[in-house]
């Protein structure tokens, strides 16, 4: 197999010289020369650069965002009430009587904490997105310069085909 002349191919097919596409462009048109296959995984990719902090944001937002969570914290919220409300009252040891202001304060520290670390985590998702979509970009670019290959391919052997056929028929011509 012959190697794959990238100039070439990249001014016939992108209609630019190397040295004038981008990145992503160039690295397709490097798997192409090389004929190695070119698609990558968006989420290991983007766990390799994950910090700690990335990670726990991704678990909190994955924990505070369920049905279960939800589930929980109303039980809690509904546990603190009736204990606050009406069992410890009764034996005289209520440590937040309604309007419950220290529930509140917990509620508050919450969401204070909660709702930063969740837009954390919808960034690295975003960014894991566009990481995503970069790298379907590079497949459907090479899948796109690789159609176009196969079609010059399939028009030259037509081509060869037809000139072949053209001089049999001289020749078959000739010989009458």
């Amino acid at each position: 197999m012959r190697p794959i002349d990238i100039a070439e191919v990249s001014k016939r097919l992108l209609g630019s010289a190397p040295e004038d596409l981008g990145h992503h462009e160039k690295r397709v048109l490097e798997h192409v020369s090389k004929r190695t296959p070119i698609s990558r995984d968006a989420g290991l990719l983007a766990e390799e650069g994950a910090t700690f902090g990335d990670r726990l944001a991704d678990r909190v937002a994955e924990v505070g965002g369920s049905w279960g969570f939800i589930i929980a914290f109303a039980l809690v919220l509904l546990g603190w009430m009736l204990l606050n409300g009406g069992i410890l009252p009764r034996l005289g040891l209520t440590f937040d009587p309604y309007p419950y202001i220290f529930l509140n304060l917990m509620l508050s520290t919450l969401a204070a904490v909660q709702a930063p670390i969740i837009m954390m985590s919808q960034n690295r998702q975003a960014d894991k997105d566009r990481l995503a979509a970069r790298l379907d970009y590079e497949v459907n670019l090479r899948a796109e310069l690789e159609i176009l290959r196969l079609h010059e391919k399939l028009d030259m052997a037509v081509i060869d085909t037809l000139h072949r056929l053209e001089t049999e028929v001289a020749e078959l011509r000739a010989q009458r």
